[in-house]
C-alpha cells in the first residue's frame, strides 16, 4: 500500500523569499534521502496558505523520518505565521 502526504501551513507575508529557499531545500532534501519528488502548491487566491505534495511513499517510517530530520535542520517552520503550524494529512491508495 502506498502512501501519499499533504502538509499545509500558513507562510508569513514578509517571509516568502525564505520560505521558497527553505522548502525548495527540503523538497530536495527528501528527493535525494527517499527517492520521493514532492510539489509546493499555493491556494489560489489565498497566498499565504502553501501545501507541500508526497506521493507514491512506500516506506513510511523512513520517510517521516526524513522529513521531520529536514524540518528541524532547515528550520522549516521560522517563516510560518505566528501561532500557526504545519499540519500533516496522510492517505493511503
Amino acid at each position: 500500500m502506498a502512501l501519499s502526504y499533504y502538509i499545509y501551513y500558513r507562510v508569513d507575508a514578509k517571509n516568502f523569499a525564505t520560505a521558497k529557499q527553505r522548502i525548495q531545500a527540503l523538497l530536495d532534501g527528501v528527493r535525494t534521502t527517499t527517492g520521493v519528488s514532492g510539489r509546493l502548491l499555493k491556494k489560489r487566491d489565498e497566498p499565504t496558505l502553501w501545501m507541500e505534495v508526497f506521493e507514491n511513499i512506500k516506506n513510511s517510517d523512513n520517510f517521516e523520518r526524513t522529513l521531520d530530520r529536514l524540518v528541524k535542520e532547515l528550520n522549516a517552520t521560522e517563516f510560518l505565521q505566528t501561532g500557526t503550524g504545519r499540519h500533516v494529512e496522510c492517505f493511503e491508495d
